[in-house]
C-alpha cells in the first residue's frame, strides 16, 4: 500500500484465511512494536500470545465469541506489566513505588502503544488485525487463563492474521470533530449534528437503528451497545481485579 495513503485506507479486518504466520515474521513484528514510545523507556508492558486452537476455544466465551479470535492466527493479549520492572528494583536494591494508581495508567499506556505499532506493523506487512475491546470487561478471568501474576493487568487483545476480506470504509468524524485549536471548543448543538451528520447517513448506521426500533445512532449506542448498566457491572468488576492485582488507588 502506497505510503501516503497508508493509514487513511488501513482496516480492521475480522475474517483470517488459513495462510500461516510463521514463527519468525511473528517475532520480527514484536520487535518493530517494541520500539514504540513508552514512559521513562521503562516498557511497562507484556504480551502473552496465543495461537493453539484449544486455548483460542477457552477464551472465545470471555470475548463474548468473536469470531475472529479462533479465526485468526495469533490472539496477542497485550497487559500493563508492572511486575517485570518491580522485580529488577527489588534484586538491584532499589524500592519501586509502581503499585498505585499513576503508574498503572503509565502501564496501560505502554501497553496501548504497544499494541498499536504492533498493529501497524503487521499491516505494513499484508497482515489483517483486530482489537478486542472485550479484554477489561473479563479481566479475572482472561488473568485466570493466562496465569497472569500481581501486577499484571490485560488491556487489550489484538488478533493477527491473513486478511479472507476487503472491509468497507467504515467512516471516521471529520477532522474538526477532534482538532481543537490552542483549548478546547465545546461545540454546540448544532455543531453536533453537523459533525455526526455524515455518520448518521450511512447505510449501516441506518440499517442498526431500524433494526434496534430506535430513533437515532445515538440511541444505539447508548441503549443497545454500551448500555449503563453493563458499563458499570464490567467498571466495577475491573475495578475489583486491578485492586486485587495489587494496584492499590
Amino acid at each position: 500500500m502506497p505510503t501516503d495513503t497508508f493509514f487513511t485506507r488501513r482496516r480492521t479486518v475480522r475474517r483470517y484465511s488459513d495462510r500461516q504466520l510463521s514463527d519468525d515474521t511473528l517475532r520480527e513484528l514484536f520487535e518493530e512494536a517494541s520500539h514504540a514510545p513508552t514512559t521513562g523507556n521503562m516498557q511497562l508492558y507484556s504480551a502473552v500470545v496465543t495461537r493453539s486452537a484449544e486455548m483460542k476455544r477457552r477464551l472465545a466465551p470471555m470475548h463474548f465469541g468473536q469470531p475472529q479470535l479462533q479465526g485468526c492466527q495469533a490472539a496477542v493479549t497485550v497487559c500493563a506489566d508492572l511486575r517485570r520492572f518491580t522485580r529488577w528494583c527489588e534484586i538491584s536494591g532499589a524500592e519501586a513505588g509502581f503499585d498505585n494508581l499513576q503508574m498503572f495508567f503509565a502501564g496501560v499506556l505502554d501497553a496501548a502503544m504497544f499494541a498499536q505499532q504492533l498493529c501497524t506493523a503487521a499491516e505494513g506487512r499484508g497482515l489483517g488485525t483486530c482489537y478486542l475491546g472485550t479484554t477489561t470487561y473479563n479481566a479475572p478471568e482472561i488473568a485466570e487463563a493466562l496465569s497472569l501474576p500481581q501486577l499484571v493487568v490485560p488491556v487489550t487483545t489484538v488478533t493477527v492474521g491473513y486478511p479472507d476480506e476487503c472491509p468497507a470504509d467504515p467512516g471516521r468524524l471529520p477532522v474538526e470533530a477532534i482538532m481543537h485549536q490552542e483549548s478546547y471548543e465545546d461545540f454546540s448543538d448544532s455543531r453536533l449534528r453537523e459533525l455526526y451528520a455524515a455518520k448518521e447517513a450511512r447505510e449501516d448506521s441506518r440499517r442498526f437503528v431500524e433494526e434496534n426500533s430506535l430513533e437515532n445512532l445515538a440511541q444505539v449506542f447508548a441503549r443497545v451497545r454500551y448500555p449503563r448498566e453493563s458499563n458499570e457491572r464490567f467498571s466495577e468488576s475491573f475495578a475489583a481485579f486491578i485492586r486485587k492485582a495489587g494496584i492499590n488507588f
